[in-house]
């Protein structure tokens, strides 16, 4: 075979521009996969060094006081961190998907050492926050650097963002697939060729040098799990009921931290950390292996069968201080303190329906299982990511049907109820645009075009129409039609246009002066 006929075939029978994007997607999966790997050594390093000193504490409290003024030191550390980078705020999935959306920028390489040193002290020191929303965000900016790198264009970059993001979380739980989804649900609202290949040549690549550092074994190994039978099925429609309004409840309550935090006005938001940082000292002392992001108080769920109130007592600590905990901004996320939630209302909702319904109590994992997957549904409103992380999470894809039955409750419910995508609602607060302007009413409005109007005889693109509104259709005559931005505006045109009903007069205002000028 000649090099023209290799050359021809290459191009014949593959598209050119997917091959490079696929060959940058294993690129971002390996520069993913190392940082987020590294990342995890060094949170589980030093969390276990964290515990350790708590055990310590516990036998000699006399150095508390030193602790305490350790504690204070890192809060008023990481407090230059954020001052210096307020990107890095948080879980940082809000920010990626303001980047990709082209609402927020932010610097690649600082959020890369910031956020990833910044999140290694904050998560490992027992706040109840997670690695998974920051390995997203380190994920992204890798993907980031290098399309810079590669001086890739705007287009390159949005590409890469949400395949490094991808990567990040399929790092961070040994989930491929769960990163897949994660973008095309949750980051980019819509499926894309390119998006897809380049996306999951990160993942799988990112998953396969996370394995080196942590072996094969799932995340979430619980070894044999028995199938829930069919006569059971009417618990998960009750079940998904509960988790969607648990869902909102959390919603609501994380989205009203800010007003917990205005309380303290002499503290700048940047040294909120303080807080938490002081508060977790007796919940380490009282009770260091509820630490954490929540994986090893979902073990000890698995592995022990606590009394109801016991998980009430553990329910109520969790969900308080994992708000006070994100709240504060320091650097860490919510996915895991989520996926602990769910799995203590659904051992606590295990435990009540074995104790009132004398229902097997052999199917605690079950709902250990479907507690994680329906609240992350109800919080999230991304069911399909919800199902597909909990399953390559656990490794027994046995218990799909009953997640997706749960995830898909959970999610009606929640709709139901009005909640929002938790990610989008956290991005909305963060660019400060108002609530009317994503929801409510809509309205269509219809302009005539006047002959010899501004407007008549251009093409749609090289209008200067307001914002906030979008020419749905033109109707000329009798017919009707979609325009395109080459479309040609003509005299007698009607322009059916889509607004906020809250819109509708200035739209109808600003739009006459265009469509009634005549020569």
């Amino acid at each position: 075979m000649t090099s023209h006929t290799k050359k021809k075939f290459v191009t014949t029978y593959f598209d050119r521009t997917k091959l490079i994007f696929i060959a940058k997607g294993i690129l971002v999966g390996i520069t993913a996969g190392l940082v987020v790997s590294l990342f995890r050594v060094a949170i589980e390093k030093m969390f276990h060094l964290t515990k350790t000193i708590y055990y310590f504490l516990h036998s000699s409290p006399i150095w508390l006081l030193p602790w305490l003024g350790i504690s204070i030191l890192l809060a008023i550390i990481l407090g230059q961190f954020i001052k210096s980078d307020p990107f890095i705020k948080g879980s940082g999935i809000p920010q990626v998907e303001g980047q990709i959306a082209g609402t927020l920028d932010g610097d690649w390489f600082s959020v890369l050492w910031k956020k990833g040193l910044a999140g290694i002290l904050a998560i490992s020191s027992g706040l109840f926050l997670g690695r998974e929303g920051p390995s997203i965000q380190l994920g992204a900016a890798a993907g980031q650097g290098i399309n810079q790198l590669l001086k890739g264009n705007t287009m390159s970059k949005k590409v890469l963002l949400a395949s490094g993001a991808g990567a990040g979380l399929s790092a961070a739980f040994n989930a491929p697939f769960a990163g897949l989804l994660f973008v095309l649900e949750e980051i980019q609202h819509n499926f894309s060729p390119v998006v897809l290949l380049t996306t999951l040549s990160a993942t799988t690549t990112a998953n396969f040098i996370s394995l080196h550092f942590f072996g094969l074994t799932p995340i979430l190994s619980f070894g044999s799990i028995t199938r829930l039978p069919l006569k059971y099925y009417w618990l998960l429609i009750v079940f998904g009921i509960f988790l969607g309004i648990a869902g909102v409840i959390y919603q609501k309550t994380l989205l009203g931290m800010p007003r917990f935090y205005q309380l303290f006005k002499k503290i700048p938001n940047y040294y909120y950390g303080i807080i938490p940082l002081v508060l977790v000292i007796p919940i380490g002392f009282a009770w260091p292996n509820l630490l954490g992001g929540g994986s090893e108080v979902i073990f000890i769920l698995a592995d022990n069968k606590l009394p109801l109130l016991t998980l009430s007592g553990i329910l109520l600590l969790r969900f308080a201080f994992s708000m006070i905990s994100y709240g504060s901004g320091l650097p860490g996320g919510i996915f895991l303190p989520i996926l602990s939630l769910g799995a203590i209302l659904g051992t606590w909702f295990a435990s009540a329906s074995f104790s009132y319904l004398n229902i097997n109590d052999s199917f605690t994992r079950n709902f250990l299982i479907l507690g994680m997957a329906g609240l992350f549904t109800a919080i999230s409103k991304a069911p399909l990511t919800a199902c597909i992380l909990i399953t390559e999470m656990v490794g027994d894809f046995q218990q799909l049907m009953t997640i997706a039955v749960v995830s898909l409750v959970a999610y009606i419910v929640a709709d139901l109820l009005g909640a929002s995508p938790i990610y989008e609602a956290l991005l909305e607060k963060m660019t400060g645009e108002p609530e009317e302007n994503i929801a409510g009413n809509k309205e269509i409005i219809e302009i005539s075009l006047h002959t010899g109007c501004d407007l008549d005889g251009k093409m749609l693109k090289e209008t200067d129409f307001p914002v906030d509104c979008l020419v749905a259709s033109i109707t000329r005559g009798e017919k009707e039609f979609i325009p395109k931005g080459d479309t040609l505006l003509l005299a007698g045109d009607r322009l059916n246009i889509l607004t906020h009903e809250k819109n509708v007069a200035h739209i109808k205002s600003q739009l006459q002066k265009q469509t009634n000028h005549y020569f």
